[in-house]
C-alpha cells in the first residue's frame, strides 16, 4: 500500500476520479494534489502569457479554488502544490524529487487520431515516472 500518493489535479472529472480512487483504495495514505500551470495553454488568447503576471495569478487562484472545492467535496485534508511547466514533465520531476511512492492520475481515455494529435499526459507519465502509476478512467 502506498504511503504518499501524488495526484495531478486540474479540477476535471478525470482528476476528481483519481482523487476518489486514492481516498477509497488507500484511505491511510498521505495525498498531495499537484496542479501544473501550463504557460502554453493557460490564458493564451493570441498573445504570449509571459507578457503579464495577471495570467499567472489568475491561474494560481483557479488552482487554489479547485483545491478548496475538492476539500469540501471529500471532507479530507491533503497537501497541495502548484508548479509551472509542461504537465507530464513536471509530474515526473515532482514525483522523483520528493518522497512519493505512487502517482494516481486521471485520463481522458483518448485513442486513435485524437491521442496522436493531442498527446497524452497520462502516457508520458506512465513511461517516465520513477514510481508506480495508476491511471484512472
Amino acid at each position: 500500500m502506498p504511503a504518499h500518493v501524488l495526484v495531478p489535479f486540474d479540477g476535471t472529472a478525470q482528476s476528481e476520479a483519481a482523487l476518489r480512487f486514492v481516498s477509497d483504495e488507500w484511505p491511510d495514505a498521505d495525498c498531495t494534489l499537484l496542479h501544473v500551470i501550463d504557460p502554453v495553454t493557460v490564458g493564451f488568447q493570441g498573445r504570449f502569457p509571459g507578457g503579464s503576471e495577471t495570467w499567472y495569478e489568475q491561474a494560481r487562484e483557479r488552482a487554489q479554488e479547485q483545491f478548496d472545492a475538492a476539500r469540501e467535496r471529500t471532507g479530507e485534508s491533503f497537501d497541495t502544490r502548484i508548479e509551472v511547466g509542461s504537465p507530464a514533465r513536471v509530474v515526473v520531476e515532482v514525483a522523483g524529487a520528493d518522497a512519493f511512492d505512487h502517482i494516481a492520475l486521471g485520463s481522458h481515455g483518448r485513442d486513435g487520431v485524437s491521442r496522436v494529435l493531442l498527446g497524452s499526459v497520462a502516457e508520458a507519465v506512465v513511461r517516465r515516472a520513477p514510481v508506480p502509476v495508476t491511471v484512472v478512467r
